[in-house]
């Protein structure tokens, strides 16, 4: 049950802070994505999950790209975000779960994007194979790891275990975070 009760402070802490969280953090996300999507080409019949979506700040790089974008987060007040920046996007769907439950088919998603989100699961490799479960064979996975929570060896340990091919791993020293691009084994 502790997992459970670390996911509700999580989602406590984020209700919290949707409203101001794009002021707080616009600089780090923009950096980090500027940096995934050099590494990866989005088309018109990707199907893409954002797992822990927050408020939505990756769909406006995506909505008009790929054909269906997927939104998940725990945080209501985060999704309410969210749905501020989807109003003109008619392929982009929000649903408010757990990332280690997700109420989504298996083997659907091309791709899926988990930013800022693995160090607040209190079992990291749970999540990501969660992540597994509802994407394609073959499926593109992009993963960041706050360097606060994970060295480098253990993000690469995390990504093994969850038997993910590495493709592209980004640690660059002016990120707070490390970004691996995988593929789904």
């Amino acid at each position: 049950m502790k997992g459970w009760k670390d996911k509700q402070k999580t989602m406590r802490h984020y209700n919290l802070q949707a409203a101001i969280y794009d002021v707080q953090y616009v600089c780090e996300q923009n950096s980090k994505i500027e940096s995934i999507l050099k590494n990866m080409k989005i088309n018109s019949k990707d199907k893409i999950l954002d797992l822990g979506c927050g408020t939505g700040f990756l769909f406006q790089h995506l909505s008009e790209k790929a054909g269906l974008v997927v939104g998940l987060d725990i945080s209501k007040k985060a999704l309410q975000e969210a749905k501020k920046r989807t109003k003109k996007a008619s392929n982009v769907f929000l649903v408010c779960a757990d990332a280690d439950n997700a109420p989504l088919c298996n083997s659907f998603f091309d791709k899926t994007f988990t930013i800022t989100v693995l160090q607040n699961m209190p079992d990291p490799t749970r999540t990501v194979i969660e992540m597994k479960r509802v994407s394609k064979s073959g499926a593109m996975f992009v993963i960041t790891g706050l360097k606060k929570k994970f060295t480098l060896d253990s993000f690469i340990a995390l990504l093994e275990r969850a038997q993910l091919e590495v493709k592209t791993l980004d640690n660059d020293q002016k990120l707070k975070g490390f970004i691996a691009i995988c593929i789904n084994k």
